[in-house]
């Protein structure tokens, strides 16, 4: 029992973060450009220090690898890697820097995770897999 109320606490915890990421790239309407270009230090900075999970490191694993690693963390259940995956797709499209090839391949690698995970077929899943494929090949 106190095993599964700990794992719902992580996943609950995980969720409001990712969430509140969300939120705060949103949240400043006035220059949205300006404000996705900021954040995703302050984004890798919150998920390392609240959940310990390394953007830095995650985008340099291949795609077994990064299954491996995100399996060892708890709290991410299906919708929280989707979170993840969003996170991950407005960085890639809409970052001036050399990462966003790699912040691209890896939103449709979250996204799959999402589809063996859940295991119920999603359209909006599929349709940004789709989106995430199209910005990839837009940027190549």
């Amino acid at each position: 029992m106190e095993q599964k109320d700990y794992l719902l606490r992580e996943i609950e915890k995980i969720g409001i973060m990712l969430k509140s990421i969300l939120n705060s790239i949103f949240g400043n309407t006035e220059n949205l450009a300006l404000t996705i270009e900021t954040r995703p230090q302050e984004t890798k900075e919150i998920v390392l220090n609240e959940v310990g999970f390394d953007f830095d490191r995650f985008l340099t694993l291949d795609e077994t690898t990064s299954k491996d690693y995100i399996s060892h963390f708890k709290g991410f259940n299906a919708e929280n890697l989707e979170t993840l995956a969003e996170i991950f797709f407005i960085i890639g499209k809409n970052a001036k820097s050399d990462k966003k090839k790699i912040f691209l391949e890896k939103t449709i690698e979250l996204y799959k995770l999402c589809n063996l995970t859940d295991k119920t077929f999603s359209f909006e899943r599929e349709n940004k897999i789709d989106q995430a494929k199209k910005a990839l090949s837009y940027r190549q």
